[in-house]
């Protein structure tokens, strides 16, 4: 019998996986332990390693297509073996509205009735989605396991065509305005087919430039999900202060050169992680989350760092921040940022943090509004360090001065403790020494 090779899922809010890269081919031979796909999900790509050694028997999706978690995604058995009588051993009893059609459950499968007598496999989900749409189901090609109609083979379909397509095919034709009536005949299109009508078809050496659409990469969309959530969650207001960085800068350059020998390089980030760590417990209504009308005040400083690579940003944290020297977290948080830049980083390193940092400084940005990393509750904004004119004692002196942006939760930290932890943080940036007290 052949074997299942299911969506895993990789962390407790994940629902659904994109197939990035597939490693093996139908009828390539693996090994238990073998790469046969990437999957991406919530900003990280996965390798999955295969717990069967056979050959690669079907693979259920294209790369790019989503697949529900515990969906199959691929079958691997014996060369030669038929796949179609156990394919529906996977899925499992799934409770479904009686009001929008009724489901007929076997042992191994779920079957809706077509209306000339037959049946068709179909998934709850995708009958509901039928229903809305008000197609028939009957109609409707199924990719799933055994010629399953899934849920993106209905947000696929387009009523009254009787072309067989794959969901990335369709997504496609539908994207760019192909013709699949007038090139279709009789074989399921796939991407390729698309690609190959499209290449085929030069427009006039008059015509203006289309416009290009791009879709979305699984990390950017889980960006523009994350943000649009903590825009709509948080009534937040940013406060800038300026910090006079001499003793900063002065502490740093008398540090590295001890260090050197240890392999271990102070930055600007490090340092402010250790103050913002030290004043968050201090403050530590700051240091906390909120879920309804209850108040989590954690007691370590799990400390996210937001890294920006070119598909995205991602904000691993470092874990009891709060406890750790000054040399380990410039020790820690580089493995961290090279972890994050090289897709190594683990689930473990992007859940639970407690606040954040965000450093544009290196870009010459002198403000802006940082947006807060939900569930959190403030993130802190730095800016270039610029030199600046000041007074000090009656006579204008060169000072180098720099911004921090401090966004907060408006619904727990109020102006003032805003105020208050970035005058806390300045003191301590200022006054570097007073970390030993």
């Amino acid at each position: 019998m052949a074997n299942i090779v299911a969506m895993p899922k990789l962390g407790l809010t994940m629902t659904e996986g994109t197939i990035a890269k597939w490693y093996k081919n139908v009828g390539d031979a693996i090994q238990k332990g073998d790469v046969l796909f990437e999957v991406a999900t919530d900003k990280l790509t996965n390798e999955i390693e295969s717990d069967y050694s056979g050959v690669v028997l079907k693979l259920c999706a294209e790369e790019g297509d989503s697949i529900p978690c515990t969906e199959p995604v691929a079958y691997i058995g014996v060369a030669g073996e038929k796949i179609e009588d156990n394919a529906e051993a996977a899925i499992q009893d799934v409770k479904v509205d009686e009001n929008v059609t009724k489901v007929e459950k076997t042992e191994t499968s779920i079957k809706t009735k077509r209306e000339k007598g037959t049946y068709v496999l179909a998934s709850p989900l995708a009958k509901k989605l039928a229903a809305v749409k008000e197609f028939d189901i009957a109609d409707i090609e199924g990719t799933g396991p055994n010629g399953r109609v899934v849920a993106k083979d209905v947000e696929n379909y387009v009523a009254g065509s009787n072309v067989k397509m794959s969901p990335t095919a369709a997504k496609m034709a539908k994207e760019f305005g192909v013709d699949v009536e007038a090139m279709y005949h009789g074989d399921r299109l796939m991407k390729a087919d698309i690609l190959g009508s499209m290449n085929s078809v030069k427009a006039p050496a008059a015509e203006v430039q289309a416009e290009k659409t791009i879709k979305l990469t699984p990390m950017r969309k889980t960006i523009a999900s994350r943000m649009s959530e903590s825009w709509t969650t948080s009534p937040r207001v940013t406060y800038n202060r300026p910090v006079d960085t001499t003793a900063m800068k002065d502490l740093r350059s008398k540090l590295n050169p001890v260090l050197k020998e240890q392999g271990v390089k102070i930055s600007f980030n490090h340092i402010l992680m250790k103050v913002c760590a030290k004043v968050l417990l201090e403050m530590p209504t700051i240091n906390a989350s909120l879920a309804g009308d209850m108040l989590t005040l954690h007691p370590h400083v799990n400390m996210g760092l937001a890294v920006g690579l070119d598909t995205g940003l991602l904000v691993p944290n470092l874990k009891n921040c709060d406890t750790k020297s000054l040399s380990v977290i410039a020790a820690e948080t580089e493995k961290l940022i090279a972890a994050a830049r090289d897709g190594k980083l683990s689930m473990d390193d992007m859940v639970g943090g407690t606040f954040t940092i965000t450093n544009l400084g290196a870009y010459g940005i002198s403000t802006f509004s940082p947006i807060i990393n939900q569930p959190e509750l403030a993130i802190l904004g730095v800016n270039a360090i610029v030199e600046t004119p000041v007074v000090v004692n009656g006579e204008i002196v060169i000072k180098p001065l720099m911004n921090l942006s401090l966004t907060a939760d408006h619904r727990v930290i109020d102006g003032l403790l805003a105020a208050k932890f970035l005058q806390r943080v300045a003191e301590y940036l200022e006054n570097p020494y007073m970390l030993l007290v």
